[in-house]
């Protein structure tokens, strides 16, 4: 399991509330003044806000990572007519020759289909359950073997005989 940004902020929001909690009970059992104890009792609660801040953003993310694989789903679904079918699969044959003459990787071809969808690095990455970070690093060693600037070029490279 990877250690990602949410598991050490629940990590860290946790550990607040786990000492924050046993001081409250030491400090309750000796007597503390009440506006300690309130202190407390609102370092806990923000703490706990933290925690459901973290896994509500999680559940909205789930959400859009859903919502994209349904239109990418949809989008296959299209009925086309005869010649753009045909035209996709001719497009198809010829990104995945290029992608061979390139020696992609399995994962870099994966990723170089979903840039060329128009997918943002942020939706590569929540697709592919990995990090954004991880999915800049991979358009970059496939933009470098392809031989291209950036995202524009990759895709303007596939599409430049066609306009």
């Amino acid at each position: 399991m990877s250690i990602n940004r949410k598991n050490i902020l629940i990590l860290f929001f946790s550990m607040i509330i786990l000492a924050s909690g046993m001081d409250l009970l030491a400090d309750l059992s000796h007597g503390a003044d009440a506006s300690h104890i309130i202190k407390e009792a609102v370092l806990i609660l923000l703490a706990a806000i933290g925690i459901g801040w973290v896994f509500a953003d999680a559940l909205r993310q789930k959400k859009q990572v859903l919502q994209l694989k349904n239109e990418l789903v949809q989008l296959g679904q299209k009925q086309a007519e005869d010649y753009i079918v045909e035209g996709r699969q001719q497009l198809a044959k010829v990104i995945q020759q290029q992608f061979k003459e390139w020696q992609l990787s399995p994962v870099e071809q994966e990723v170089g289909l979903l840039l060329l969808k128009g997918l943002s690095l942020k939706e590569i990455a929540a697709l592919r359950d990995t990090a954004e970070k991880t999915v800049r690093q991979q358009a970059s060693a496939i933009y470098k073997k392809a031989g291209v600037s950036g995202r524009h070029t990759f895709a303007a490279w596939f599409m430049e005989d066609f306009l």
